[in-house]
């Protein structure tokens, strides 16, 4: 009885802190926001604008999200105390481990909310945008890539985000060469933004015949979708357009017209691409739209060491730069090199458990701002 009473002691501990925590969290407004979405769908003009329609639908489903996250929290934490007191006429010797179980649960959904609630700066909010590019080691660092795209897309299903494929590129035998794709959801920059750098990995290849052990690297790329339509300048001299040919899995899906775009903005060298419709002049717009938000970041912060805040800094794709090791052999670890949060169940990781490095990178940040 005496681990009953303990826990009990434990929980008790969350009451103040979950009160406080829902109301940081405004959920009057968020309640107001569901109703005016849920009026605002059911219009029958509603779908008339797609694109439109699934941003607030994606919003919607968050707000509600959150709303069943705090409820279950509340309830969970009651029904924790009720089952310590129904202990006290249990004989099953296994009944606190139950209920530690149950306590353990609840202590890692609080913190899931708490973390989820730092995300409040600027752009954290915004969808995001993220790129991978293999580097050096040919078919090693593609494969290397496409497992990558493989987790981020995973964790996406499980946050209940969309994703959307602005540019792909295949490798020339497996996997990917780079890839820039879009994470729809709210909160997908502020959770996304941990994972800007260089991503290593080690495992036994399995392209090579003598299976030795190779070290691949890709690097990732993550910025805000900045949705406005930002009051940005650009000089037709600054920039060079390329258009060509969609590349695609092949079939019916190739593109077989010049839709694609690539635009260089020659001042910056920075270069976006996009490929993901099939009119050359919605390619146009959201590749602008991605150079615009891009300067504005620029403009916005004045020195490197700001910016670096927003796009990452940019690292050689090599030894000493990564920010995380993936190692599969001869042991199985992921670790970041810059909370020392570790993770041993290396294939869970790449099917996309990532909140374990998410929230220990958010943790670090906001420990490292307030210093």
């Amino acid at each position: 009885m005496v681990l009953l009473d303990n826990m009990k002691i434990e929980v008790l501990n969350y009451e103040e802190p979950l009160k406080e925590l829902a109301q940081s969290l405004h959920l009057e407004d968020n309640d107001k926001r569901i109703e005016e979405l849920e009026m605002e769908m059911q219009a029958p003009t509603f779908w008339d604008n797609p694109e439109r329609a699934n941003k607030l639908t994606i919003e919607l489903k968050s707000m509600q999200s959150l709303k069943e996250t705090v409820n279950g929290l509340f309830t969970q934490f009651d029904d924790i105390l009720t089952l310590i007191e129904m202990g006290e006429e249990e004989t099953d010797e296994n009944y606190p481990n139950e209920v530690r179980a149950e306590l353990d649960d609840f202590i890692k959904k609080f913190e899931d909310l708490r973390i989820s609630n730092l995300l409040n700066e600027e752009y954290d909010k915004s969808n995001a945008i993220l790129r991978l590019n293999a580097g050096a080691g040919g078919t090693e660092s593609c494969d290397w890539a496409g497992m990558l795209y493989r987790m981020y897309t995973r964790w996406a299903e499980r946050k209940g985000f969309s994703i959307e494929v602005l540019d792909f590129l295949e490798g020339d035998e497996a996997g990917i060469k780079n890839v820039t794709f879009q994470i729809n959801g709210l909160n997908a920059y502020g959770y996304m933004k941990s994972e800007k750098g260089v991503h290593r990995l080690v495992r036994i290849s399995p392209f090579n015949a003598q299976g030795k052990r190779q070290t691949s690297f890709v690097s990732l790329d993550v910025m805000p979708d900045i949705e406005e339509d930002l009051d940005i300048d650009i000089p037709e001299e600054d920039i060079r357009i390329d258009v060509f040919r969609s590349s695609g899995a092949g079939g019916q899906k190739v593109n077989k017209t010049s839709s694609a775009i690539r635009i260089t903005h020659i001042p910056t060298g920075i270069v976006v691409q996009c490929q993901n419709e099939r009119s050359q002049y919605q390619n146009k717009d959201k590749a602008m739209q991605m150079l615009k938000a891009k300067l504005f970041l620029l403009k916005k912060e004045a020195n490197a060491e700001k910016l670096s805040d927003i796009r990452g800094e940019v690292k050689e794709i090599g030894w000493g730069s990564q920010i995380r090791s993936y190692v599969l052999q001869p042991y199985t670890m992921v670790k970041d090199h810059r909370t020392n949060a570790e993770n041993a169940n290396a294939s869970a990781v790449l099917d996309g458990d990532l909140d374990l490095f998410i929230n220990a990178y958010l943790k670090w940040n906001n420990q490292k701002e307030s210093e």
